[in-house]
């Protein structure tokens, strides 16, 4: 009886938080988290709102290619930004394109806060040897550019498949080699938080009355930790984007059976030459969009969790 009173205190107190006031009064994250869940939210549903589906070879027909936006001369209201050279829709192949890159974006920064969190828990907490040897891995991830690591792995991965795997499993070598290039920046943040942590007296509580480490870890240490993770993924989410935008644009991402952002694009830009802009130009809006909306929010989650940054 009381449950529905409850939740709608809990509401109420969270509207008039400082977070919410300060969401609130950052017109420029209010838009861009607009524009975000929009880009979200119509990729999730592209099986139910594209007006085609793109990938269907039995739905295709070449006298439908090369049209035109809707608005310019020679458009059809069937298309509204245009087809390409295959007869494809254009929008629905922006629909279906941002739900692939935004799982190739979401898993890797699973994957990447998953691998960093255990590796810097362990560093901070331990030390010693182990801490060393992580924390080497790390300045020598540092070293490269990520992309270049990224290729290194997608390289790797794909050399060792059999031909015939390789396309089955394209979206899970993206998400291992994107995730395997961002942990370092979540292993070094949680090493010194933890380092900080672990000398402070629930701690050593903790450890007087023999909790297991792993225990401590888990259950104490992290959730103090936590809150510089999220803002990590926040940013990092875009990044993860735009690298995998960048490797399917060099053509080691996802195939053209399953295009994300960046395929579409490399695809256009082979036509864009000969006056077919609309197949390159609006799928690099999106993706400009995309990773812009969630850089910004990454950037006042940021300040809206540390008042120092204020």
């Amino acid at each position: 009886m009381m449950k529905g009173p409850h939740i709608a205190d809990r509401w109420h107190r969270f509207l008039d938080s400082d977070f919410s006031y300060s969401f609130r009064r950052s017109h420029i994250t209010v838009v861009a988290t607009m524009v975000l869940a929009c880009i979200i939210l119509t990729a999730v549903l592209a099986s139910w709102i594209a007006p085609h589906d793109p990938f269907d070879v039995a739905t295709l027909d070449l006298m439908n290619s090369e049209i035109p936006p809707a608005w310019m001369k020679d458009g059809n209201p069937k298309f509204l930004l245009g087809t390409d050279n295959q007869g494809r829709d254009v929008l629905s192949a922006i629909l279906y394109g941002s739900r692939i890159s935004l799982m190739v974006g979401f898993f890797s920064v699973v994957f990447a806060m998953c691998l960093g969190v255990s590796l810097g828990l362990l560093s901070g907490y331990v030390g010693g040897f182990l801490d060393a040897i992580i924390m080497r891995i790390a300045d020598v991830m540092l070293s490269f550019p990520s992309i270049l690591i990224a290729l290194l792995i997608n390289g790797v991965a794909q050399g060792v498949l059999p031909r015939e795997m390789r396309q089955n499993a394209a979206l899970f070598i993206l998400v291992a080699s994107i995730g395997m290039t961002t942990w370092v920046q979540f292993a070094r943040t949680v090493r010194g938080q933890t380092m900080v942590e672990k000398g402070k007296e629930y701690v050593l509580a903790a450890r007087v009355i023999g909790l297991h480490p792993s225990l401590i870890m888990v259950r104490h240490v992290l959730p103090n930790v936590i809150t510089p993770v999220l803002v990590i993924a926040t940013i990092n989410l875009g990044m993860a984007v735009l690298i995998e935008a960048t490797l399917s644009f060099l053509g080691v991402g996802m195939p053209p059976t399953q295009p994300s952002l960046g395929t579409l694009i490399r695809l256009g830009n082979e036509f864009l030459f000969s006056g077919i802009w609309w197949v390159v130009i609006f799928p690099s809006v999106i993706l400009v969009l995309l990773v812009l909306s969630v850089n910004l929010l990454g950037d006042w989650l940021r300040d809206a969790l540390n008042p120092k940054l204020r």
